[in-house]
């Protein structure tokens, strides 16, 4: 039997926050993208894409093959996420699958080490398993923190995860920028410089050119693994901590096949249900356009974004750059969903999230016209004030809105297949316009119709119920 509000217990538990967000940070957001980008194009000095070796090949331009990776492993997670709920729920094996799930996820990470041109295939289905393995494992870390804890203590023990994991994370990229930009700490520049010199009879300047993207090439490598090792390492702390029998009867086809029933069940319920309906058919919407967001935009600043040279010449846009951004609006996400909670508390939850859409739509306008660096990092700061804070409130907007008496459970595993299917609608959706359209910007007008439409079913939310159940 597992004590309930064990300190040690609740730790090891949220320690596999800080284990796995490393994936979300390193590998979805800061390197792997720009990391891709540089492996699959080649491009002229002033960082416009001269060749694409992806569209060479396959027909399809880069950052569309990879936003379908994105979609592909979202699209598999959302099909068997009532299935892991089943088991979660039931399972007499939980701790075995979500270490399952972790090392999937962790292995696939590590193995992105030997990403290359020549298996563009293995780069792109690592990716989409590193996606499932991250979202399996989610599901049973999730489905602990009833059995560990009193429900009144949940909001406080997942803020003490999403802490921890906020931590980490930083951590982790934080060492791996530093191999990035000081290449020379960690390996031998000098000796290889001198090597090309008396070798290859390169001149000093370029011979430190090559010498240094083949250590930025190998950092970045490294970083990969080191996500690996960090989300399986880590990971032990919990799985040393946590039980993994939790039931004692035996699990049968039809209990573990019982997600899909209860997702069926409450599909039709909502359907009675003009309020949840039309919440959720806004909150598809506008997440689908939040998502594609969080999941495209540093393959969008890898390929547009420009930075100005000493004598104002354009530059490419670097993936110690992408780093920066990606930190600026981590930093910047702790001030918004502060910011976002207040104003949820002054307002009400759908008011706030109407100011919230409102923001979107105005940044990935202002995201249509950015071409350098500086005007990059200010979209940046103000993207992490209503990121993170537009999911908390879409959360708990959602908590409030359902039947008092009902199996929330059921409702929040259909919430999350909404979050599923959304991601993969709008990676998807990103990359078919790109292909069609060959300009990436036009990818980013489909965002903003994503949330434009999701805005204006927010309108269509009853205000006397939503007032009436914010109150209560």
């Amino acid at each position: 039997m597992i004590k309930k509000g064990d300190k040690a217990t609740i730790r090891a538990w949220a320690m596999y926050d800080w284990a796995n967000s490393a994936y979300a940070l390193t590998i979805t957001s800061a390197i792997f993208p720009g990391f891709y980008e540089a492996i699959t194009s080649e491009k002229d000095a002033a960082g416009n894409v001269v060749i694409d070796h992806v569209q060479n090949t396959w027909g399809l331009v880069n950052t569309s093959l990879y936003s379908y990776a994105i979609s592909a492993g979202f699209l598999l997670v959302a099909i068997i996420a009532p299935l892991l709920s089943g088991m979660a729920d039931y399972s007499d094996s939980k701790k075995r699958y979500m270490q399952f799930f972790c090392y999937l996820g962790a292995a696939s990470c590590a193995g992105l080490y030997w990403f290359s041109l020549e298996n563009i295939w293995m780069g792109m289905s690592l990716m989409a398993l590193a996606c499932v393995g991250f979202s399996g494992s989610i599901i049973f870390y999730n489905a602990y923190l009833p059995e560990i804890a009193d429900a009144k203590d949940h909001d406080r023990i997942s803020a003490f995860g999403f802490a921890l994991g906020y931590i980490g994370s930083v951590l982790l990229l934080l060492w791996n920028l530093t191999m990035l930009l000081q290449p020379s700490w960690y390996f031998d520049v000098e000796g290889m410089v001198t090597h090309l010199m008396q070798s290859e009879g390169l001149p000093f300047e370029l011979a430190e050119a090559a010498a240094t993207a083949h250590f930025t090439d190998l950092g970045c490598r490294i970083s990969f693994l080191s996500v690996g090792v960090w989300w399986a390492g880590f990971a032990q702390i919990t799985f040393f901590k946590l039980p993994n029998r939790v039931f004692k009867n035996k699990v049968t086809n039809r209990v573990i096949l019982n997600g899909y029933r209860e997702v069926r069940k409450v599909m039709a319920e909502i359907r009675t249900t003009k309020r949840l309906k039309r919440y959720l058919s806004a909150y598809f919407l506008y997440n689908t356009g939040v998502q594609t967001v969080m999941f495209m935009a540093a393959n969008f600043a890898a390929k547009e974004i420009k930075r100005k040279g000493p004598n104002g010449e354009d530059l490419p846009f670097e993936t110690s750059n992408l780093i920066i951004t990606i930190l600026i609006i981590q930093l910047v996400a702790i001030v918004g969903a502060y910011t976002f909670s207040w104003l949820s508390k002054r307002l009400g939850n759908i008011r706030a999230l109407k100011i919230a859409v409102v923001y979107w739509v105005l940044l990935v306008t202002a995201a249509y016209f950015v071409v350098y660096e500086f005007w990059f990092y200010v979209l940046a700061g103000a993207v992490g004030m209503v990121m993170g804070g537009v999911q908390a409130l879409s959360r708990s907007t959602y908590s409030k809105f359902l039947p008092p008496t009902k199996d929330h459970a059921s409702y929040f595993s259909f919430y999350n297949i909404c979050y599923y299917l959304g991601t993969v609608l709008g990676t998807f959706g990103f990359g078919y316009v790109l292909d069609l359209t060959q300009d990436i910007r036009m990818s980013i007008l489909l965002i903003g119709i994503f949330f434009i439409a999701g805005l204006a079913l927010l309108y269509t939310v009853p205000r006397d119920e939503v007032e009436e159940s914010l109150s209560s």
